[in-house]
């Protein structure tokens, strides 16, 4: 009989720890969102583009706030990966008729080199002055 009750009590104890397993986890920290500003003066028929870091896989949005002196006339912007080895933007995503105000967005799947470009498309007809604002992670 105690041989029983020894065989009960120990299956018990061994649900019991097996029960307490759940050990509190740290909660995982909010990585934050940061924000880069990007301005030149593009030329008729030119290209600046800006190379930046992410650092975690997440969304990233680039918005044209500023075009002048002309505002309504559209110029292209493009996100894409950047190569440190050539120095080269590698375009993904683009708008050839970004005004001010409008916004792409991309999704890096991993952390790294990235870049975003601005351009003439052919409708510049004198130089012209913007500012690229980009958040990622």
């Amino acid at each position: 009989m105690s041989r029983a009750f020894f065989g009960v009590a120990v299956l018990c104890t061994t649900l019991l720890f097996v029960g307490c397993d759940d050990a509190p986890t740290a909660p995982t920290p909010e990585v934050p969102v940061i924000t880069e500003s990007f301005s030149g003066t593009l030329t008729i028929n030119g290209a600046i583009t800006h190379p930046f870091v992410v650092g975690t896989p997440a969304a990233v949005t680039a918005t044209l706030t500023a075009v002048s002196p002309d505002n309504t006339i559209p110029i292209g912007i493009s996100l894409g990966t950047w190569s440190t080895q050539f120095e080269t933007c590698q375009v993904v995503i683009s708008n050839d008729l970004a005004s001010e105000g409008r916004t792409i967005v991309g999704s890096a799947q991993t952390a790294g080199a990235f870049c975003v470009r601005a351009y003439d498309t052919g409708r510049l007809t004198e130089p012209t002055s913007y500012t690229l604002v980009v958040e990622h992670k």
